[in-house]
């Protein structure tokens, strides 16, 4: 898969979770964020915001969950002295479990593939050598 391709899948994730639109549309896409800020507001009034922590253990999943949230015009933070790993938000249950975590793990799934594939290459075309699990040996007995 090329960078157009990844670009184009991870658009069409994005679009299953926000409501249609027609796609390149300015105007259209405007809208669509629009409703999906609507459907947050109108959840939030039921289901008042409450402080998520949220915990990733690589850059890339931090960053991309951040990402995801400013599109819903969330504000992801955390405290001072936590981790980089961290990323607290105020947003209810309803919207993280129905729309915000389904359309993060949606998008992580793919770009996680598309970098395993990718590492997979560059291991094989450029150090010329498989990419495969290390070998499993018995534990020899303490003392031994």
């Amino acid at each position: 898969m090329n960078d157009s391709q990844l670009m184009d899948k991870l658009r069409r994730i994005e679009a299953l979770f926000s409501a249609p639109g027609s796609e390149g549309e300015r105007l259209a896409a405007a809208e669509a964020k629009a409703r999906m800020l609507r459907r947050l507001a109108e959840v939030e009034k039921a289901d008042p915001p409450i402080e998520y922590r949220f915990t990733f253990a690589d850059d890339w999943s931090n960053r991309l969950f951040r990402a995801v949230c400013r599109r819903y015009e969330l504000k992801p933070y955390r405290y001072s002295g936590q981790r980089y790993t961290t990323v607290m938000a105020r947003v209810s249950k309803g919207f993280v479990d129905q729309t915000l975590w389904p359309e993060f793990e949606a998008l992580s799934k793919t770009l996680r593939e598309h970098l395993e594939s990718v590492t997979a290459r560059v291991i094989e075309e450029v150090l010329q050598t498989e990419d495969k699990e290390a070998e499993v040996r018995e534990q020899l007995p303490p003392g031994t």
